[in-house]
C-alpha cells in the first residue's frame, strides 16, 4: 500500500520526499501532526533496509521531527515503529506530551483532509531549508 501512496496511484498528503524516502500524512493520526515516513524500499522490518536506506529515512525523521515540534504543542515527538499493520518499513513521528498520548486505540478513523493538508503545510512551513 505504501509503494502506491509514494507513486501516487493512492492518494497521499506529502509533506517530504526524497530518493530514499517520502514522508506523508497518516489518515489515521493519534494525534494533530501524526505522519509516517517510508523507505522507497519495500523492506518489511526496519531492521532489514540497507544501510542507505535506514540512514536517510532516519534523516529525514529527524529534520521532519524538528519542524513538528516546532509546529505543535507537544513536549516530544515520539517515534513509533511497529510495523504489524502494513508489511512495508514505516516510522510513525507523533507529536505527544504523555505516553498516553501514544495510545494507538485512540486514532481517528474519519481524519479530514483539510485538516491532513493544514498540518501538512505547517510542517512544511517550519522545516529547515538545509
Amino acid at each position: 500500500m505504501f509503494t502506491r501512496i509514494i507513486a501516487r496511484e493512492i492518494p497521499g498528503t506529502f509533506v517530504h520526499e526524497d530518493e530514499h524516502c517520502a514522508a506523508f500524512m497518516t489518515i489515521n493520526p493519534i494525534a494533530p501532526g501524526h505522519l509516517l515516513v517510508v523507505p522507497r524500499a519495500e523492506v518489511d522490518q526496519w531492521i532489514d533496509l540497507d544501510p542507505v536506506s535506514a540512514e536517510a529515512t532516519f534523516a529525514a525523521a529527524r529534520r521532519l521531527a524538528e519542524a513538528q515540534r516546532h509546529t505543535f504543542a507537544c513536549e516530544r515527538v515520539a517515534l513509533v515503529v511497529a510495523g504489524f499493520e502494513v508489511p512495508h518499513c514505516h516510522l510513525h513521528l507523533i507529536p505527544a506530551s504523555s505516553m498516553a498520548d501514544l495510545d494507538f486505540a485512540r486514532a481517528a478513523t474519519n481524519a479530514s483532509r483539510a485538516d491532513l493538508e493544514d498540518a501538512a503545510a505547517r510542517i512544511r512551513a517550519a522545516l529547515p531549508s538545509n
